[in-house]
């Protein structure tokens, strides 16, 4: 199971961090630019630098949707899993019928290496997520309150029984969570519902963006973000960095030093892990 896996890594590292590779072309260092696979070259740098205090790695699916990037793709996915980090594909998928079907296919270890669980859009309903949801060792993380601003304009309306829509999400991914593998993606910029939707699923794990460029507050990620699912088990969630930790050696790639590009983002990952631990 994705979560049994995702615990003996949390407790291996002591750390809840999710390490978003999302390698926008533009802002690559000099020093993979040139490289075959620039965007492989970049991640592999980056896990050699994070993966001690990386709980689990979460690349998004948009920076790899070419033929070059999805080559990147599954070579950053196999490094990961030889350093024994749980890779989340963040992709958003939810369709209906074979297309449905055919997303799901990320997650088939028979295609080579595959994602160990997956971001999915729930606004299709429950048939348009089955063939993630029946795939019982993989985790499947659904979006129900996102940090960005226009995510009120739907997620925040109020049905008839007075619940803002997304409780609803979260209600309904705990009726979908027969494998034991279901999650949510629940954001940090908004404290007061991170603490609405852990009300309403007491045992579910989140994954907390929003902790780092987005300005978050990682008490709440912590408090609310991690569920522990068994008495006297560890506390199981992830809270999630991206750009605040990969583009932290900006500065560094100024100067022309490549060593220190990559070690700012090893000692980014390893201030949020110590952040977030002061509250776990």
């Amino acid at each position: 199971m994705f979560f049994d896996r995702l615990r003996d890594r949390i407790e291996a590292v002591d750390s809840v961090v999710s390490v978003g590779l999302d390698p926008d072309p533009d802002r690559l260092p000099d020093a993979v630019v040139d490289a075959d696979l620039p965007r492989w070259a970049f991640n592999r740098r980056i896990i050699d630098a994070t993966h001690e205090h990386a709980a689990c790695y979460k690349p998004n699916a948009a920076f790899y949707e070419d033929s070059d990037g999805w080559r990147a793709l599954r070579e950053t996915i196999a490094y990961a899993h030889g350093k024994d980090v749980p890779v989340l594909l963040d992709a958003k998928r939810g369709d209906i019928g074979n297309t449905a079907r055919q997303y799901a296919k990320v997650l088939d270890d028979d295609h080579g290496p595959a994602a160990d669980a997956i971001t999915v859009n729930p606004y299709l309903g429950r048939d348009s997520l089955d063939p993630f949801l029946s795939q019982a060792e993989k985790g499947v993380f659904v979006l129900c309150r996102t940090s960005n601003s226009g995510g009120a304009d739907l997620q925040d309306l109020e049905l008839d029984t007075g619940e803002p829509l997304y409780e609803r999400v979260a209600a309904l991914a705990d009726l979908w969570n027969e494998h034991g593998n279901v999650g949510l993606v629940v954001g940090a910029t908004a404290p007061e519902e991170l603490e609405e939707v852990r009300e309403v699923v007491p045992e579910i794990p989140f994954l907390v963006p929003g902790v780092g460029a987005q300005g978050g507050d990682a008490e709440a990620a912590v408090e609310y973000g991690l569920a522990e699912t068994a008495p006297g088990t560890t506390p199981v969630g992830l809270v999630n960095s991206s750009r605040g930790i990969i583009f932290a050696g900006e500065d560094a790639e100024i100067r022309g030093d490549e060593d220190a590009y990559f070690d700012a983002a090893g000692a980014s990952a390893k201030r949020l892990k110590q952040r977030l631990n002061e509250h776990r």
